[in-house]
């Protein structure tokens, strides 16, 4: 991430004295979009009543409340002879949407880089809810609707609704950064908080096994904190994801990348190979079937986190029974040190996960 820089000193400028009821943006490179809005926020001066806009080729202005103290942008602006569209209703509104289909519009979706993903199956006219979000996120170039996961490799199948059509986008997220192909590879929005954690929880050279690694989703926030991890992803796109991410991320030297099932990668733990852990992670709806090969790479005393999608009547007594049943089988005991709500996973049921140490 770009290191931020002072803004130029913008109180003397006439044209930014000019009446204060007037908008004032900031100018930057789209590319730094996400970054540049998440450091505004911080500082406390990001306008989250206004959307992004195009700003030139290559450029957008994000809209601010005053001039920002430590933020590099290109420049200061202001933005007028427009109306203030404050949301996905407003400007559904301007196209002509009543407001009972305006109820039916979508209520959430994730801006992944340049990429808006939305979840659209019911909602009126998608191709305008598109082309309107378009127009609130000027940071974008392409709206992607979600419509379901299928095949051995959870592979995700997506519609353009709007915009260029290309899938292919970097997402930066805590100062990670995750290139992908939305068409090719899963993002969950929902698992934010999930991998920020998973970032907060680890030590410096602690060594960790991820068993799903996808495009690095823990990897790179554990790796990026000092850990040392191997990541094991079978799928072959997310593999190279992986593989790029780990370089963008600069932490080549703190993974050890493995395509090939987790299975047959942890045969080999306690081998010359040596692949024990002290922390195991396990970012799969259905780990449970994994336990037996996660246990026998989890040193004594270390510490699993097992993903589970559970029924709510179940929650969280299923997954605590599952982990406890397998350590039995291999005479360890297990001491529950945390359990989650990550996000919703389908109708009655729960993604979750639980964070135990086993001796």
């Amino acid at each position: 991430m770009d290191e931020p820089e002072p803004a130029a000193d913008q109180s003397d400028d006439p044209a930014l004295a000019a009446d204060p009821a007037d908008d004032l943006a900031v100018v930057v490179d789209q590319v730094r979009t996400e970054t540049v809005i998440d450091a505004l926020r911080a500082e406390g001066v990001y306008d989250d009543d206004r959307s992004v806009r195009e700003y030139g080729e290559g450029a957008v202005s994000v809209p601010v409340t005053a001039p920002p103290e430590g933020v590099a942008v290109r420049e200061v602006v202001r933005q007028v002879g427009e109306p203030r569209l404050r949301g996905l209703a407003d400007h559904l509104r301007q196209r002509g949407w009543t407001d009972e289909e305006i109820d039916r519009a979508p209520a959430s979706w994730a801006v992944l880089g340049t990429v808006i993903l939305v979840a659209a199956s019911d909602v009126p006219r998608p191709e305008e809810v598109g082309e309107a979000l378009l127009a609130l996120h000027g940071e974008a170039d392409t709206v992607l609707a979600r419509e379901g996961i299928s095949g051995a490799h959870r592979e995700p199948e997506v519609r353009v609704l709007a915009g260029e059509g290309d899938t292919e986008t970097a997402h930066v997220e805590h100062g990670t950064t995750y290139a992908m192909d939305l068409a090719e590879v899963m993002f969950s929005p929902g698992n934010k908080a999930e991998r920020a954690r998973m970032g907060e929880v680890v030590s410096s050279g602690e060594r960790v096994v991820d068993m799903f690694a996808g495009i690095g989703y823990f990897t790179l926030p554990m790796a990026r904190a000092g850990a040392d991890v191997s990541a094991v992803e079978r799928n072959p796109t997310s593999f190279q994801y992986l593989l790029e991410n780990v370089r963008r991320n600069g932490v080549t030297d703190r993974v050890r990348p493995y395509r090939a099932d987790c299975r047959d990668v942890l045969e080999q733990a306690g081998s010359e190979t040596d692949l024990t852990a002290e922390r195991v992670v396990m970012g799969y709806y259905e780990a449970h079937e994994y336990l037996d090969s996660a246990l026998a790479a989890l040193e004594p005393g270390g510490v699993v986190h097992m993903h589970e999608a559970t029924p709510e009547a179940l929650v969280f007594d299923r997954p605590v029974e599952r982990l406890q049943a397998a350590a039995a089988d291999r005479d360890r005991s297990v001491e529950v040190l945390d359990r989650r709500r990550v996000k919703g996973y389908s109708e009655g049921v729960a993604h979750v996960v639980v964070d135990a140490r086993v001796d």
